[in-house]
């Protein structure tokens, strides 16, 4: 046992996979020689060499379409864009091929690749940098999409990606790359895929989130407490298929609802979020379902970054604002 950053997480289950899998193959830009712009993939060129490490021009539809390929011919390549604002050049094969294979061919050919980027915002990086796409591939039949919040989160679900027999857009916080540690055990145990994690119970109020938005709800969780509010935290995980479940347990017992993403307010994920609770839990609710989120603007440079971001202060107030409902 180890205590480890969420992008080393990321590097312990990409060696632990190809050192128990030779058909696993990581691929994309500058991921040799120099372990990748956030050297997620740093030190797995010198073990495992150039057959399994490929380093990639900067064409982000060519990465996706040479692991569509391998994907279909029994490889299971772990592809990296180098940024989430990258990976729309890539959009037309995950689409129109990566999502569809199983379908198309009747279930003939699977598609078990996955691609991984860094995503969103507080790195203080330029347009392009520092977005949160998430909604987008949740939209498409035939992926899945999965955000970890913890090192170990990371750890466990891409374990479960690499072994997945389908297309998997795994989208890594960067903000939560080296903020913080966490004791992780390489022992290959995967996490499940499409389940939320319960990362705190309360009884007064339920505070749905993923990615790097789980480490400011879960501070907001410590200044509530000091009030005598207990929230529960739902970390989603994996956005696609969307456990609801646990969800739905959660605000049937606690009868509020925040809802906390980084992304744009309009149609991010949380409205589908907030439209499952509101049918399924409409009598359960005390109050408004609210969401804090990010705005609908590009991700803003510098200082204003910080305020474009959920903060724990909005969060604290949007569950202050729920418990004043009765």
């Amino acid at each position: 046992m180890a205590e480890v950053t969420l992008v080393e997480g990321v590097n312990l289950a990409l060696a632990h996979e190809m050192a128990h899998d030779p058909d696993v193959l990581l691929l994309g830009e500058d991921i040799g020689v120099n372990g990748g712009v956030f050297r997620a993939t740093n030190g797995l060129y010198a073990r495992y060499g150039r057959d399994r490490v490929l380093d990639t021009p900067l064409a982000e539809s060519a990465i996706a379409g040479v692991a569509i390929g391998m994907a279909a011919m029994g490889l299971k390549p772990v592809a990296e864009i180098q940024f989430s604002g990258f990976i729309y050049p890539a959009i037309d094969q995950i689409i129109n091929h990566a999502s569809r294979l199983r379908h198309r061919t009747c279930g003939r050919l699977t598609c078990p690749m996955v691609l991984r980027s860094p995503c969103g915002a507080g790195i203080h990086a330029p347009e392009h940098h520092s977005e949160s796409p998430e909604a987008m591939f949740a939209h498409i039949p035939g992926l899945r999409v999965v955000v970890p919040s913890t090192p170990a989160r990371a750890y466990g679900l891409l374990l479960a990606a690499i072994r997945d027999p389908d297309p998997v857009i795994f989208l890594e916080p960067t903000r939560l790359y080296r903020l913080f540690r966490q004791e992780v055990v390489d022992d290959g145990e995967a996490l499940p895929l499409d389940t939320c994690f319960v990362s705190r119970e309360g009884r007064d109020a339920t505070v749905v989130t993923w990615g790097a938005t789980h480490s400011d709800v879960m501070k907001a969780a410590e200044s509530l407490e000091q009030d005598g509010v207990l929230i529960e935290v739902i970390d989603v995980a994996t956005l696609k298929p969307f456990d609801s479940e646990t969800i739905l347990r959660s605000v049937e017992k606690t009868g509020r609802c925040v809802i906390a993403h980084e992304a744009p307010r309009t149609a991010g994920f949380g409205a589908e979020i907030a439209a499952e609770v509101s049918a399924r839990a409409l009598y359960s609710l005390l109050a408004p379902i609210l969401r804090v989120t990010g705005y609908d603007v590009v991700v803003p440079l510098s200082r204003l970054e910080q305020q474009y971001m959920p903060s724990v202060e909005r969060i604290a107030d949007a569950v202050r604002k729920v418990m004043e409902a009765t």
